[in-house]
């Protein structure tokens, strides 16, 4: 089940005609998913087991914060490549672009639809991501 822009993945597909404007950042607009079992991710921020954060700049963070993500993930049998929907929180959204830059090299395709917020988060965080992924069946 190839999807519009030829992306492949079993459960998740872009439907044919799926567009967007010009503007759009490095997500899909909708996305089918054929599911019986999810896998939904508490919002993961750049932060090593013995609690320490990682990274001054919002790439770095960006990096530490997908890798965060991408083990949770794994524990369910999951990869980033399974994901359909994100929801990312930035503390300055004019960081967006250099987000954009990283999520964008880090998340395979068929992208997940997605929604980002400007929040304020706990101190020395610059982002917070959660996910829904979509687990094989078995």
């Amino acid at each position: 089940m190839a999807d519009g822009d030829g992306a492949y993945h079993p459960l998740k597909t872009r439907p044919r005609g799926a567009t967007q404007h010009v503007t759009a950042g490095p997500y899909s607009p909708v996305l089918e998913v054929d599911a019986t079992k999810l896998v939904v991710i508490s919002g993961q921020v750049a932060i090593d087991m013995d609690g320490t954060v990682l990274g001054d700049t919002i790439e770095e963070q960006t990096r530490a914060t997908l890798g965060n993500c991408a083990r949770q993930l794994a524990t369910a049998g999951c990869s980033l490549a399974d994901v359909f929907k994100v929801n990312i929180y930035l503390t300055d959204l004019s960081q967006w672009a250099c987000f954009n830059a990283v999520y964008d090299a880090m998340m395979p395709e068929p992208l997940p639809v997605r929604t980002a917020v400007q929040a304020v988060l706990l101190p020395g965080f610059l982002v917070e991501i959660e996910m829904w992924a979509v687990k094989a069946k078995d």
